[in-house]
């Protein structure tokens, strides 16, 4: 017998079978039961969601000789030939081979002759959005209006190119693509059934290498059994695939989140020798990176995610505005791949881009405050006789480096330096601006502290008024009062104004400078809240 490949021999013939699309299946099921059957239905989706194969398997319900089922038996003349592909009443047309008009009037001239065998005659026309203009008006008609023993059965991978009118004719339902974790472990079901060898990491890699396809899933899965001389091992799928180990991609982001441009090269042409993918190596650094992000923004447990230890180690050691920079330039650099001399200096070059563009604090080596450091500072500061508060003159510098935006830069702002003990970083904040305190501008607050001087030292942020004490926004306020006072005092002084107001009575209305519309700064959402 000749060898059948995997994505037919595993194609479902049940809706039980599918994997995944419940919110289709459970309306198609729903309607069979309740015997509410609509003439036309519309499959949409990527290559290899099962659009065509849950048409195959709706005509088995519709023409199954136990009657109209949401269960087809499967046994039956109809259900075996329909899954052998030979049911006479099974009209089966791809839409690309026949755009002229008059193929599609030819088509539609045997839809008011009764089914030969079944209960209903089914046309099923794949990719239907490769109909000509003239062809969709041809259908038209009969697809408002076809005979009770006709269904029609439409799929398409580009429904913004069907006509409205063909739209609104049909019940639409839009298959999904499938997860790449579900996909891995559809992969190994089949492995478990077909008796090969496999490991998880295999697996793994094939669902994502799929990129949502069921068939691309199984058709990568012959491929890598032929590959592996029968067996499944994740160095061979990787090799097939020209992709990267994620642990090479993780130590390059470290590195990049050190700034150690020497160290990012080396590691660059080692990859290079592989000769991988860089397209999917750029891809994977991507997904690195938001993983990055929502553990700084969240933390592992509230993202609900179980990180390894080089993934948080980044997350503690990246700005998060650097973080966020990497991940657009690495979109970038994937979209422009192609234009570079080739893929291995455009993947060298990216990571550079990541370089150039990092932040000062990143640039800049920052020695942690550990406690034996604070202790030092708190002596010499004790030592001067000056106390704790020896350092406000220094806080809003201090701020500046910490790199704060919006809300958590104003909260910082309103808060009076106490000094750092024990390993606190205290600030007081006036309980007149204690609506700036939120869990969430405090935590962050606390996330670029410790990012400047080390895990050892955290937030001890308390609501108190220190009378004796100057908060940054307050001197920010009073040198905007001094310069406006210097400003009124050097126009008052001005011969020229002087001359005026004494030979035509001129006054001074407002010595503020009025701002074009179009130049004032818009509020950003951050800095509304």
């Amino acid at each position: 017998m000749s060898y059948q490949v995997l994505a037919r021999k595993w194609r479902p013939r049940r809706f039980a079978e599918m994997i995944g699309q419940q919110h289709v299946l459970q309306a198609l099921v729903h309607s069979l039961a309740q015997g509410r059957l609509h003439h036309a239905y519309l499959f949409t989706g990527t290559r290899g969601v099962g659009k065509t194969t849950v048409a195959r398997i709706l005509a088995k319900a519709f023409n199954c000789e136990s009657g109209v089922t949401a269960e087809p038996c499967g046994t039956c003349t109809s259900c075996v030939e329909i899954d052998e592909g030979r049911f006479v009443d099974l009209i089966e047309v791809d839409a690309a081979s026949r755009t002229k008009v008059d193929e599609t009037r030819e088509l539609l001239e045997n839809v008011y002759y009764a089914p030969t065998r079944g209960r209903y005659k089914v046309y099923l026309i794949d990719e239907v959005h490769m109909f000509s203009g003239h062809s969709f008006n041809a259908l038209l008609k009969t697809l408002e209006e076809p005979p009770p023993h006709v269904k029609f059965l439409l799929a398409t991978t580009d429904p913004k190119k069907l006509p409205v009118t063909i739209l609104s004719r049909c019940l639409q339902f839009n298959l999904r693509r499938l997860p790449a974790a579900q996909l891995a472990s559809h992969v190994g079901r089949i492995l478990q059934a077909e008796g090969v060898a496999g490991d998880e990491g295999s697996c793994r890699l094939l669902g994502e290498a799929a990129d949502g396809s069921v068939r691309d899933a199984l058709s990568l899965l012959d491929q890598a059994i032929a590959y592996g001389g029968g067996a499944l091992r994740e160095g061979d799928v990787r090799s097939m695939l020209g992709t990267i180990d994620r642990q090479h991609l993780t130590r390059l982001l470290g590195m990049i989140a050190e700034g150690d441009a020497a160290a990012v090269i080396a590691h660059c042409r080692q990859i290079a020798e592989a000769n991988p993918d860089f397209s999917a190596a750029l891809g994977e650094l991507s997904r690195l990176l938001q993983r990055v992000a929502v553990v700084q923004l969240l933390g592992t447990e509230a993202a609900g995610l179980e990180e390894d230890p080089q993934i948080l180690d980044i997350a503690r050691r990246m700005v998060p505005e650097e973080c966020q920079l990497c991940y657009q330039i690495g979109l970038i650099g994937r979209r422009d791949l192609a234009l570079a001399p080739d893929p291995a200096s455009g993947f060298e070059m990216v990571l550079l881009r990541m370089l150039a563009f990092r932040s000062e604090q990143g640039a800049q080596a920052v020695e942690p405050l550990s406690g034996t450091a604070a202790a030092q500072s708190q002596a010499a500061a004790q030592s001067s006789g000056a106390g704790p508060a020896a350092c406000a003159d220094d806080w809003p510098a201090l701020i500046a480096r910490l790199e704060l935006a919006g809300r958590v830069r104003e909260l910082a702002a309103q808060c009076v330096f106490q000094g750092v003990s024990n390993g606190q970083f205290r600030l007081a904040l006036s309980p007149a601006h204690a609506g700036l305190r939120s869990a969430q501008a405090e935590r962050r607050l606390d996330q670029a502290i410790k990012r400047l001087y080390g895990e050892e030292v955290r937030l001890a942020l308390s609501i108190e008024a220190v009378a004796a004490a100057e908060t940054p926004a307050q001197a920010r306020s009073r040198a905007e009062l001094e310069r406006e006072r210097e400003a009124v005092a050097a126009i008052e002084a001005d011969p020229n104004v002087i001359a005026l107001r004494e030979s035509l009575g001129a006054v001074i209305e407002s010595t503020t400078p009025r701002e074009p519309v179009s130049a004032r700064p818009e509020q950003t959402n951050e800095e509304s809240r």
